[in-house]
């Protein structure tokens, strides 16, 4: 069984064109209790979708992977897969270093990418017209409320990372870089919207995974 995690704002639609090699159930963001909430507060309450007991994969791209990392504590029997993602806070690259160390992020409007899309698609990796298409839609669907909470607790997270997660990551991520050395499958010349851009890329890794792990979970 396969547990999607989309990024922040993000839904079901960035998971359309994966082609997995098992069932999958995408966990839909819940409100946050409070402004203050805890990051693994909130991953044990999106937990509670996963059987204690069910050997499964979770797959979490973006400010998602943090989540998956998060369950993964609580479900020692999943498979932790990060698609765009971070493994460590060491890895959180030196712009949100310092808006983390400043508090810069608090003074820029969320919506500001909404109202600069092609600032956006270049951010993103948004390769074509549908996929700035949906990169808008979802941008313009963010909630400011959470986002400005799970901005917050990206910054803020401490980890550790989970041991023995697998990354796929694109070579041109503008957002959240990383060096191929830190990655296990590396995507040429992919962005940030690695998870809708190169979807054959992915779900080619997903089924490597589950081959090498025996079989799709199920």
């Amino acid at each position: 069984m396969y547990y999607l995690i989309p990024g922040l704002g993000a839904d079901e639609r960035v998971f359309r064109r994966l082609h997995l090699p098992g069932p999958a159930t995408v966990l839909r963001w819940l409100p946050i209790s409070s402004r203050s909430e805890p990051l693994a507060a909130y991953a044990a309450r999106l937990a509670e979708a996963v059987p204690a007991g069910q050997p499964c994969w979770l797959v979490g791209v973006s400010f998602g992977g943090l989540l998956a990392q998060e369950i993964g504590r609580l479900r020692p029997l999943a498979h932790v897969v990060l698609i765009s993602s971070l493994a460590s806070p060491t890895q959180l690259p030196p712009l949100l270093r310092l808006a983390r160390a400043t508090g810069l992020h608090k003074l820029v409007p969320f919506g500001l990418l909404a109202r600069l899309p092609r600032l956006a698609q270049w951010f993103f990796g948004a390769r074509n017209g549908a996929q700035y298409r949906l990169l808008s839609e979802i941008l313009r669907a963010t909630d400011p409320v959470f986002a400005r909470w799970a901005t917050s607790q990206l910054l803020a997270w401490s980890g550790p990372g989970l041991p023995g997660v697998v990354r796929i990551h694109g070579t041109r991520d503008r957002l959240l870089p990383a060096p191929s050395a830190q990655v296990n499958y590396p995507v040429p010349g992919a962005g940030h919207f690695l998870i809708v851009s190169h979807a054959r890329q992915v779900s080619a890794a997903l089924h490597e995974l589950a081959e090498k792990a025996g079989a799709a979970v199920s």
